[in-house]
């Protein structure tokens, strides 16, 4: 057992190694894993219909790229303009939200800043320039490590190469993976690798699919109601979800926010922004999520902020794609770990204590 725990431990810590010395370059590979595993089970269902593998994984992957073609000729354009025009207005937007806030303001909160040696413009603008300066910092660590990485030969050409061979022999590199596994411990960790992929199929495959339901119900709610760059906040907003409680919520305030600044004081036009906000928030909660989702993946919200930032700030973007996966198997491993603690002599004090017990 010592034997067996230092060797695991050293390839952990090999691979973490591997990771962080590579990771300007592993990008594309670990997007192309996650596609492959993401449409592991349509090829599974096609090659049941009788079609062979290798047929199965080419319609799979082309079905994929024209379909990633036709929304980059018919959405990518408006959407790239929108994040355009939403980016070099943010100043004016910053000016108007402090002024409303300002004008709503109560006198007696007025006050009591003018009496402390401040005002509320003042305030409001310092406050807004940290946020601003943190927003910044933090999308330079995601960015920091992978800029090389982030161009079309990358993610346009790898990617699909990676994940139409992986896609193709995954069965094959699942039932070799297995036949590497110490034969004393194989029941364990086969019943280890089975809530593994319970769980990140619960976050890769159903968060996945939450995420794109969303982005796309999102942008067409926006889009009626009126919202200026409803489109890339929609999508924004979808996309965002798939980091608990803190992505929703800062697409939602984008939301909420550029409504407010734009319609107030019609009131009418901002319960439409909030009405679109509410039926996603409980779609997703009542009805995407526990149906997709489910409780697989094991973690506290809480756990899963952590990692992705922890993940991200080390990883840069990379980490975005491996933290809440890593995160779910340790959680995993953690969880057996831990039954089998409270199963074994050192918790229960011994065979003698044990036996009294019993």
């Amino acid at each position: 057992m010592p034997k067996q725990f230092a060797f695991w431990l050293i390839a952990l810590v090999v691979t973490l190694f591997f990771f962080w010395y590579l990771q300007s370059i592993l990008l594309p590979f670990i997007a192309g894993m996650v596609a492959a595993y993401f449409l592991d089970p349509l090829a599974d269902r096609l090659v049941r219909l009788g079609l062979p593998r290798i047929l199965a994984t080419t319609v799979i992957i082309l079905g994929v790229i024209l379909a990633i073609v036709v929304a980059l000729l018919v959405v990518l354009p408006p959407l790239a303009n929108q994040i355009g025009k939403l980016v070099s207005d943010i100043p004016d937007l910053s000016r108007q939200l402090m002024q409303m806030g300002n004008d709503l303001a109560p006198a007696w909160l007025k006050e009591f800043l003018a009496n402390n040696g401040s005002d509320l413009q003042s305030t409001l603008t310092d406050y807004a320039g940290k946020a601003a300066l943190w927003l910044v910092g933090f999308v330079k660590t995601l960015w920091s490590g992978s800029q090389t990485l982030l161009n079309l030969f990358s993610l346009c050409i790898i990617t699909p190469v990676v994940a139409f061979y992986l896609l193709n022999d995954w069965d094959r590199l699942v039932a070799k993976v297995d036949t590497w596994l110490p034969r004393d411990n194989l029941s364990n960790l086969r019943a280890i690798a089975r809530d593994v992929d319970t769980a990140l199929a619960g976050y890769i495959r159903g968060q996945g699919t939450v995420c794109l339901v969303l982005a796309v119900f999102y942008a067409v709610g926006f889009m009626l109601v009126g919202l200026k760059s409803g489109l890339a906040i929609g999508v924004m907003t979808g996309l965002l979800t798939f980091i608990p409680f803190f992505g929703a919520a800062i697409g939602g305030a984008t939301a909420i926010i550029v409504g407010l600044l734009q319609f107030w004081p019609t009131e009418i036009s901002v319960l439409g922004v909030v009405a679109v906000l509410g039926i996603g928030t409980f779609v997703e909660s009542y009805y995407l999520s526990p149906k997709l989702v489910g409780e697989s993946i094991g973690l506290h919200p809480v756990w899963m902020m952590l990692a992705l930032l922890a993940f991200s700030y080390v990883f840069g973007i990379l980490g975005l794609l491996l933290a809440v996966p890593l995160a779910a198997t340790t959680g995993v491993l953690v969880r057996h770990g831990l039954a089998r603690y409270l199963a074994s002599d050192i918790y229960l004090g011994g065979p003698k204590k044990n036996a009294r017990r019993t």
